[in-house]
């Protein structure tokens, strides 16, 4: 054999080796990839969320809006609510002053009762087109009956106000 085959017979096989190495490589074998979920497609992966935007803002939590007009240091635990012509103070317990509202509800000509909820101290009334709430609450004094609107705010209309003004003075004697 002459000294060119074996040189070209020698490189064959180096080039050979060479080959099956980098095709070796290349195998998944002996590579070793991301794992986890960067392995899965950008649309499998889970949503990935700023750590500013993943609590809630509590900046202004303990934050109250003063009630009634009053504010934050004036309102006393338990105590009724300030004198307005939608609400009044009666002494005498909560679930005593509810029957005697009942009672004086009833009276109340063109007034009706549509549920009343001794639990929650409320009556469901309607009264000259108006659907309200007279609500009896438990406070320092005895209890305090009040007008509320559907939204749960004192109720202002006319219709409440006079019924209210029914109440109070069928009460007071």
């Amino acid at each position: 054999m002459s000294q060119s085959s074996r040189l070209v017979r020698a490189s064959a096989g180096v080039l050979l080796a060479f080959t099956v190495v980098a095709s070796l490589g290349g195998c998944s074998w002996f590579r070793k990839g991301p794992k986890g979920d960067y392995a899965l497609s950008p649309e499998a992966r889970p949503l990935e969320v700023p750590p500013d935007l993943n609590l809630p803002d509590t900046s202004g939590a303990m934050a109250l809006p003063p009630a009634g007009g009053q504010t934050a240091q004036q309102q006393v635990p338990g105590a009724a609510p300030a004198a307005s012509p939608s609400g009044f103070t009666v002494e005498g317990t909560r679930e005593e002053v509810f029957a005697r509202v009942g009672t004086a509800l009833e009276g109340i000509e063109g007034l009706t009762i549509s549920s009343r909820v001794q639990l929650l101290g409320t009556y469901d009334v309607s009264y000259e087109g108006t659907d309200f709430l007279v609500r009896v609450v438990a406070v320092q004094n005895g209890a305090y009956v009040s007008a509320v609107d559907p939204r749960g705010v004192q109720a202002t209309s006319p219709a409440a106000l006079k019924a209210i003004a029914s109440v109070q003075a069928a009460l007071a004697r």
